[in-house]
């Protein structure tokens, strides 16, 4: 049986999220469950149904559940890959719930970063050495072109991670981000930030120690939101 515990962490929304997506890759929820609604769920966790609700669209943002109106919430199946149609409409839809995009971010990020620690061979940050080498040599790249080996840096990160499961919910947050990612971009001083937050993870991998890797991917997304924060109150003409 599910054993539900009380959020008592600041980031509330975040911690629903964590619970309920560690259910689900664990196994504890499987494909199909319908999840506890949304009043229940708050009284469970000593939360409001406020929060609950951003966690939940959240999680349907990436993808681990659907959201059915007048049914429920469900888990989704996790061997079948969202479609990036389905994955672009959806960020269309969920632009203006800036904090749910960047919650659902740091949370599948944070943690598929965390789990890599240790399991990156020589050869794989070799290859992630590489790609930053080849974003400083870049003459004058288009945002487009940058974001390319970014990706490719994660993606890297997330195959070898050692859970096909956060591979796929990788590959989900990569195309989910793109939109954004491409814009923040364009903001001054952001590939040299990009560039400089993922030698700090590459630094952390090389240790491989998944807390000084958590450290550092939560240092990045504390950058991360500034660029988007600046992003939705001057956005880029």
């Amino acid at each position: 049986m599910v054993q539900w515990e009380s959020v008592k962490r600041v980031t509330v929304t975040e911690q629903i999220m964590e619970q309920i997506a560690h259910f689900i890759t664990e196994g504890q929820l499987k494909a199909g469950d319908k999840l506890p609604n949304e009043r229940e769920l708050a009284a469970t966790l000593g939360v409001t149904r406020g929060r609950v609700r951003e966690a939940l669209r959240a999680l349907s943002l990436i993808g681990l559940i659907t959201i059915k109106a007048g049914e429920g919430s469900f888990v989704n199946n996790q061997e079948v890959p969202i479609p990036e149609d389905t994955i672009v409409w959806m960020f269309h839809n969920e632009i203006n719930n800036l904090e749910e995009v960047y919650s659902a971010r740091k949370l599948i990020e944070t943690e598929v970063y965390s789990t890599a620690a240790g399991k990156l061979t020589a050869g794989h940050l070799e290859q992630l050495s590489l790609l930053l080498h080849r974003i400083r040599g870049m003459n004058e790249p288009s945002a487009a072109e940058v974001l390319q080996l970014l990706d490719e840096f994660d993606l890297l990160i997330g195959e070898h991670c050692g859970n096909a499961i956060y591979f796929k919910l990788m590959q989900t947050i990569v195309h989910l981000r793109r939109e954004t990612s491409i814009h923040i971009l364009q903001v001054p001083g952001a590939v040299e930030s990009s560039i400089h937050s993922r030698s700090a993870l590459l630094a952390a991998f090389e240790s491989g120690d998944s807390e000084q890797v958590k450290a550092t991917a939560d240092d990045f997304f504390k950058t991360s939101q500034a660029f988007y924060e600046s992003l939705v109150k001057h956005p880029p003409e």
